[in-house]
């Protein structure tokens, strides 16, 4: 897959599947911006009172980020995510995420979010 045929700019995501040990939901909603190479991204639902992500994407669409959010136990969580996009037959895209909290017992875990349509 071609960065050229991959832009963030614009689109929402919601997760659909999470390891135990990590803290998005299905509630959690993401707004991806691109700018270049560069995405920035806010998020909040679920146990997410706030979060922002940030990430640089290669040349084959993946997304290397950093995030940051505080949930709501009121705590600051970091950590860094290695996304590989995966276009469905509807034209939508579903992330394959592999994670790592930087911060408490910096535990690894995967997810799966996937774009939402005005439609969903």
């Amino acid at each position: 897959m071609n960065v050229e045929t991959i832009n963030y700019d614009g689109k929402t995501f919601r997760t659909i599947k999470n390891t135990k040990n990590g803290e998005v939901t299905q509630e959690t909603i993401f707004h991806y911006k691109q700018e270049g190479n560069r995405v920035l991204a806010e998020y909040a639902g679920g146990g997410i009172l706030v979060g922002h992500l940030i990430a640089l994407v290669d040349e084959d669409g993946n997304l290397d980020m950093r995030y940051q959010h505080i949930n709501d136990k009121n705590e600051l969580m970091t950590g860094i995510c290695k996304s590989r996009p995966e276009k469905q037959e509807d034209g939508r895209l579903r992330m394959h995420e592999e994670w790592e909290w930087t911060c408490k017992e910096h535990s690894k875990g995967w997810s799966i979010i996937e774009e939402i349509q005005d439609r969903d």
